[in-house]
């Protein structure tokens, strides 16, 4: 299949809420999952039309609002926080992690790694910014990257957990506590790498 999703940016800069919406509704009829990237720099009504089609995840949701998060935690839609990007424009407005926790939306957490806004790769480097500088607790973090994430991205009956049946998939870092997850900054405590259930790396470390 060429197609496994449908992602889109909703915003004042880029498509409206309307023409992401019949984007999505030509998705949907085709059996295709949706996704967004909304609300970064201001609110035109993205994540709740996202909600309103079932989407799968949203992205960024620096200026959501709490009648937008009730709206998520309807749909079960993911919030992504994407804390590179927020770092690198430097928009004093943070997502609403609190209104997130309180209504249960389920929070990932990944670098959107791209040239425009968020020029940044690292995974680790993302869960160190969304344990400082959104306040994200270690769990949440770990939750964000695993299992949150592999929803986020339609996988979360196949990857996210070391569990029977799930693909064994997943890094081996060598930390102390979860809190390490948000301390190191320039290290990568990884000592092993496993896919498909093989060692593709392991170093000491």
């Amino acid at each position: 299949m060429l197609v496994d999703m449908v992602d889109a940016y909703c915003e004042s800069i880029a498509f409206s809420a309307a023409q992401c919406g019949q984007l999505f509704a030509a998705a949907r009829a085709l059996g295709l999952p949706v996704r967004l990237h909304t609300e970064q720099i201001s609110n035109i009504g993205g994540s709740r039309m996202a909600a309103s089609h079932g989407a799968l995840a949203c992205d960024h949701l620096e200026y959501t609002r709490e009648d937008d998060v009730v709206e998520l935690a309807r749909a079960g839609t993911v919030a992504v926080m994407l804390p590179i990007a927020w770092y690198v424009l430097a928009d004093p407005q943070l997502p609403p992690i609190d209104l997130l926790r309180v209504h249960g939306v389920p929070m990932a957490v990944a670098s959107d790694a791209n040239p425009g806004s968020a020029p940044g790769a690292s995974l680790q480097t993302a869960m160190h910014m969304a344990r400082r500088l959104f306040g994200m607790t270690g769990t949440e973090v770990l939750d964000g990257a695993t299992r949150h994430a592999a929803r986020a991205v339609n996988l979360a009956a196949t990857h996210g957990r070391l569990a029977p049946g799930y693909r064994a998939d997943f890094a081996v870092w060598s930390v102390g506590s979860l809190d390490e997850l948000g301390y190191w900054i320039g290290f990568n405590p990884c000592s092993m790498v496993v896919r498909h259930g093989e060692i593709v790396l392991e170093r000491d470390a």
